[in-house]
């Protein structure tokens, strides 16, 4: 019998990296931890910053300890992270700044001032992106409206995925499934928007050919291969938005080009739910709803919409724990079963909840705004955190069915929230649907299965899907007292309408 082959996957999130192997027998994938690292803004004088030097050392660490563990085992590795952010380099290939992190402040107000420059509906029509400040659009127009010298000098620029498969291998490469959240991207010519970029007096020779997922970069570097030991290693891109590689993990079955009877949440820092479709929705009621079109697996689009996820119950632990607290996560989930069910209510979406000095104190604000009843303490604002995301997932699932014309007869959940039973469970009494939970790890199973469908171990992407699905289990929840929820969501929807 063959000797299993090890792909690897540097994923890469907002507060936290990883290298994780896949092993592959050729009929089950097994996951193993290599390391883990923390990752997080760094604040400087003149803005919010990745650090991404110390994210190198941590990757040719990771990659380091894969060789010594698995040596000629090793296979191929891939790089995804998240979407929007970005770094320039210019002559002699010198990056010229760490890039910036996407709640810097930088873009605040940014959006409306660029209406004025081009209007709403048109920028939608180009792009088919929803609209969120951060997007990279606003990110470096802020370049140009403060007049930053970078503009002048930059020769390229990359996405953060692309950065790292740059220093791996040299290869410059703009990955399809991140230039597709830049709202730059033309999902209908399948190119860049280059005339919505000169309208807003922002350069376009700085944009590469667009690749797709499963491109086979090559070898990395030699001196690359050299400090990590990984010679012959060769680099595969996968689909570089975290999100499109968490989407190829679902375990379902879809055929080409037909619309599906399930949608998907990528349940994490963010909750991103969503549909694949074979093209493009950028209806006018697709804009009304603030939905986006961005690039999935296979030439797919992923039809989905934003919604602030577990980000809320990380900052209101983060902000207790700095008084002092000490708070575990089961502290915080026996507290919560405690609380009164479905008594407070608030929009996740807030923009309030961006990024506030004190989650907690926001939360009770916004109660207080809508007339809800305050959170009388730690369990009942987690309670409010969890069944306000619950009743959002509703309202998009709404919206989402209206656009496709079609009943989502299952929810699957994949990613780090799946490991939350109660906001799953949640989410099946408030959508009155089946959701099944799983796999856990599911932008790392992505990641690995693109890289094992480029290598030809693996078929097709639906062939990758049936894999996952004999490779990790899941779990599901079936709706229960949806009454109370019924009643409680006509309360909602007259909160999320202000």
């Amino acid at each position: 019998m063959a000797a299993a082959k090890v792909f690897l996957a540097l994923d890469l999130g907002a507060s936290n990296g990883r290298v994780v192997a896949g092993v592959f027998d050729g009929a089950k994938l097994r996951l193993e931890d290599v390391c883990r690292f923390d990752n997080g803004p760094v604040s400087l004088p003149h803005g919010m910053h990745w650090d991404l030097l110390a994210l190198w050392k941590h990757v040719q660490q990771g990659l380091r300890a894969a060789r010594d563990r698995f040596k000629s085992q090793v296979a191929s590795v891939g790089v995804d992270t998240w979407g929007v952010d970005f770094g320039l380099l210019g002559r002699g290939d010198v990056l010229l700044a760490n890039p910036h992190h996407y709640r810097d402040h930088r873009t605040d107000g940014l959006m409306e001032r660029a209406f004025a420059v081009v209007s709403r509906s048109e920028i939608f029509a180009q792009t088919g992106l929803q609209f969120m400040q951060f997007n990279t659009l606003y990110q470096f127009w802020a370049l140009r409206l403060a007049n930053s010298p970078l503009l002048d000098v930059a020769e390229r620029l990359l996405m953060i995925p692309d950065l790292f498969h740059w220093m791996l291998t040299g290869c410059k490469t703009n990955e399809f499934t991140n230039a597709t959240t830049t709202q730059f991207y033309n999902p209908h010519t399948k190119d860049w928007a280059r005339d919505l970029l000169r309208k807003f007096d922002l350069p376009d020779r700085i944009l590469g050919e667009i690749t797709p997922p499963g491109t086979d970069l090559g070898k990395m570097l030699p001196q690359v291969a050299a400090e990590t030991g990984l010679a012959g290693v060769r680099v595969i891109v996968p689909g570089t938005h975290d999100t499109a590689s968490a989407v190829m993990s679902v375990p379902a079955a879809s055929r080409p080009g037909e619309l599906p009877d399930w949608c998907y949440i990528s349940s994490g820092t963010w909750s991103l739910m969503g549909v694949e479709t074979p093209r493009p929705v950028t209806t006018d009621l697709c804009l009304k709803l603030n939905f986006t079109n961005e690039g999935g697996v296979g030439g797919t689009i992923r039809l989905l919409k934003n919604i602030t996820g577990l980000w809320l119950l990380q900052e209101c632990r983060r902000v207790w724990n700095q008084t002092g607290k000490n708070y575990s996560w089961e502290d915080l989930n026996r507290a919560s079963d405690a609380a009164p069910r479905l008594r407070s209510l608030v929009d996740p979406d807030l923009p309030g909840f961006m990024a506030p000095p004190d989650m907690p104190a926001a939360i009770r604000q916004a109660c207080r705004q809508s007339g809800e009843p305050e959170p009388a303490d730690e369990g009942g604002v987690i309670r409010c955190a969890l069944e306000s995301m619950a009743m959002k997932y509703r309202m998009v699932l709404s919206w989402l069915e209206q656009l496709i014309g079609r009943r989502m007869e299952t929810i699957h959940v994949v990613g780090g929230g799946t490991q939350n039973r109660r906001l799953c469970q949640a989410a099946a009494d408030a959508t009155g649907r089946r959701v099944v939970a799983g796999p856990v790890e599911a932008t790392a199973i992505g990641n690995l299965m693109m890289q094992a469908v480029a290598a030809g171990d693996v078929g097709s992407i639906a062939e990758a899907r049936e894999v996952i699905g004999r490779s990790f289990s899941v779990e599901e929840y079936s709706p229960r007292e949806t009454a109370a929820w019924d009643e409680a969501y006509v309360r909602f929807e007259r909160i999320v309408a202000g």
